[in-house]
């Protein structure tokens, strides 16, 4: 498709931190990805939409390679994290997955305490040292807006907490060790209205230090967060811009009828 839509997205963005050129994936025969080539700002947070089956999230999993753990994954193209191939021979896939962090759709804390859900990624990255571990401990909790509410029980078992909760704790866990983005998969679907707009905030105050990318099903949720849209439908890119651009004027009247519940 090309970058047909570099003015939409390039306004008040403060430099590319991804880029996809003709990206194609396939799971075996099934072409899930077709010619993806799009920018996403740093800084900002990208909000994927689109029906069921579309490609958002197999497109969110080609950003730190999660699709490799698929099996019978084919891909073509480029996707870049600045200015780099991630899919070159000699790239550390663990190092990258460090650097680009996932939240998933379900809370997964690890059967263990609240602080050592924090501490087991930077444990696995080589630190050690109790005093640094307890800073960072309580550097992600209170990143993830949730310090203030379990800073008193730290030794309890993270499932414990309630499903709003266990969500940020995973967001915490994802920035224990230092991410530059932080790729989210329908983070709220499984909240109640309380626990989402809770996340929601948290979202858009990440943003200041990360790079955010959502897949959301709810269009009011990528009006509320994002700052940027892309629009899929059948494994293609239909359309990219500004939020409030996209949904106000969308220059492909597919994108129209999503947004306005024709379809999807």
């Amino acid at each position: 498709m090309g970058l047909t839509w570099a003015n939409r997205m390039c306004k008040k963005k403060s430099g590319v931190k991804i880029r996809t050129e003709r990206l194609h994936l396939y799971y075996g025969s099934v072409h899930a990805l077709r010619d993806i080539t799009i920018e996403i700002a740093a800084n900002r947070i990208t909000a994927l939409i689109g029906p069921s089956g579309c490609g958002k999230s197999t497109f969110l999993k080609t950003l730190n390679r999660m699709n490799d753990l698929a099996g019978n994954v084919r891909i073509t193209g480029g996707v870049y994290l600045d200015g780099r191939d991630i899919y070159a021979p000699q790239i550390d896939v663990a190092k990258l997955r460090k650097r680009v962090g996932m939240v998933f759709q379900q809370p997964n804390p690890f059967p263990m305490s609240i602080y050592e859900n924090i501490a087991y990624g930077p444990k696995i990255h080589g630190m050690r040292q109790k005093g640094e571990l307890d800073r960072i401990v309580e550097e992600s909790l209170r990143g993830a807006a949730i310090w203030d509410e379990v800073k008193n029980r730290l030794d309890e078992p993270a499932l414990r907490l309630s499903g709003g909760q266990q969500q940020r704790l995973c967001i915490a866990r994802a920035l224990a060790v230092q991410p530059e983005v932080l790729l989210m998969d329908e983070p709220t679907s499984a909240l109640d209205p309380a626990s989402t707009i809770k996340t929601e905030e948290l979202m858009k105050k990440l943003r200041t230090d990360y790079t955010v990318v959502v897949v959301t099903h709810n269009m009011q949720q990528a009006l509320r967060v994002s700052d940027d849209t892309l629009f899929f439908l059948n494994g293609e890119l239909v359309e990219a811009g500004q939020t409030k651009e996209l949904f106000l004027a969308p220059a492909d009247r597919r994108t129209q009828d999503y947004i306005t519940g024709k379809f999807g």
